[in-house]
């Protein structure tokens, strides 16, 4: 004999499906704000790491290329 068995997790009212969007929605938004977070970290990172690279190359230029770099 066969019979549906109905799963308990799955949404069965209106209300129900809302209240699952709106949670997977704040978990979306949330993984969103930390991406980001992360993404800004890395810019700020690249930017402190090429500011290093052009005082380094200019204080190479001022001991061995012959003078100041131009934007100085």
């Amino acid at each position: 004999m066969t019979h549906a068995i109905r799963s308990s997790t799955l949404p069965t009212r209106p209300d129900e499906f809302q209240l699952a969007f709106v949670s997977s929605a704040a978990i979306f938004e949330g993984l969103m704000q930390a991406q980001r977070v992360q993404l800004e970290a890395l810019n700020s990172w690249q930017q402190s790491i090429a500011a290093i690279n052009q005082e380094l190359w200019d204080e190479w230029v001022c001991h061995w290329g012959g003078g100041a770099p131009i934007d100085v």
